[in-house]
């Protein structure tokens, strides 16, 4: 990986300098992707494993019952229909209508959800991953409707989260679990593997509450295309495609997006971001102030305890 080098400003503590005023960079990631040794008892194998180390993201199929997958699928069409009734700070609409594009704080808004965050195949997983306890640092429920669907530009979750969130160290991991059949064709998620171990220091200031343009087209902290030219050059882009109830943990500093849904299918996915307790999140890297509480918890970390069992039942 060629080094961009413009003068990057020297922070205590801060071993992921961003929005910088003279350009972007790109910087070796100095944190771990993989936080734990594996052994016979992971709840992973070790080519699951090594895989997420390597590539930063893993796919885990097969893993809920028809019967859980119904139940979620039903709840997860239940807060659509019902959206009026959630605040609407906790809500995000498509650029171009009304229609919920985002419902935030899933875990509140859903006894149902709540109940799958803690379950042993979801946060014991991201324990694992992370080695350390988890909490929830974000939970949402992303609806791409079929025809009018846009994309989610190329960009690293925990570059938004250092900056703008305060995340200290990239110890976190994100949980896709695909509600809806993702095809190729519909706006999958798709991930640029390797990305994890390099950093990009983006290029520009943060715009005072950037978070109100953000959540629906994102254009600060993203890369250059040619930054993401050349990550894509040596390893290509992934897509994941599988039928619903399949999850996809990915590496909370790993290069995605997706692509505009115009076919007639739709694509959602419940959402939960697991934060090593460890790294509870303090005041922006990078931003005049922080994003509201329903996009980062700052709480005081409450460590998820795995559950085991059917969900929906």
């Amino acid at each position: 990986m060629n080094v961009h080098s413009p003068r990057i400003p020297v922070a205590d503590a801060d071993l992921y300098p961003t929005r910088l005023p003279d350009g972007e960079a790109v910087i070796d990631r100095p944190d771990p992707v993989l936080w734990s040794d594996w052994s016979e008892d992971a709840p992973i194998s070790r080519d699951d494993a090594e895989h997420y180390r390597d590539k930063g993201y893993l796919v885990r199929r097969d893993i809920f019952g028809a019967d859980e997958i119904s139940a979620m699928i039903e709840a997860s069409q239940d807060l659509r229909d019902h959206g009026q009734a959630i605040r609407a700070e906790d809500l995000v609409t498509e650029p171009e209508s009304d229609a919920v594009r985002t419902i935030f704080r899933l875990d509140e808004h859903s006894a149902l959800f709540d109940r799958v965050s803690r379950d042993e195949r979801m946060a014991g997983v991201a324990s694992f991953l992370l080695g350390d306890d988890v909490y929830l640092h974000q939970s949402r429920l992303n609806y791409k409707p079929g025809f009018t669907g846009k994309e989610f530009y190329w960009h690293s979750d925990f570059e938004t989260w250092h900056a703008e969130d305060g995340m200290p160290r990239a110890r976190a991991v994100s949980a896709s679990l695909l509600l809806t059949d993702n095809s190729s064709l519909n706006g999958p998620l798709m991930l640029i593997p390797g990305s994890q171990g390099v950093f990009v220091c983006t290029a520009g200031e943060t715009p005072e509450a950037n978070h109100e343009t953000s959540l629906k087209r994102q254009e600060v902290g993203v890369p250059s295309p040619d930054i993401l030219t050349e990550l894509a050059a040596k390893a290509g882009v992934d897509h994941v495609a599988g039928p619903a109830g399949t999850v996809i943990f990915f590496d909370c500093n790993t290069l995605h997006g997706s692509n505009g849904n115009i076919t007639p299918d739709p694509r959602s996915n419940a959402f939960f971001v697991y934060n090593a307790v460890s790294n509870a999140i303090r005041s922006p890297f990078a931003a005049p102030k922080a994003r509201p509480a329903y996009l980062a918890n700052r709480g005081a970390p409450k460590p998820i305890r795995p559950v085991s069992g059917r969900i929906g039942g």
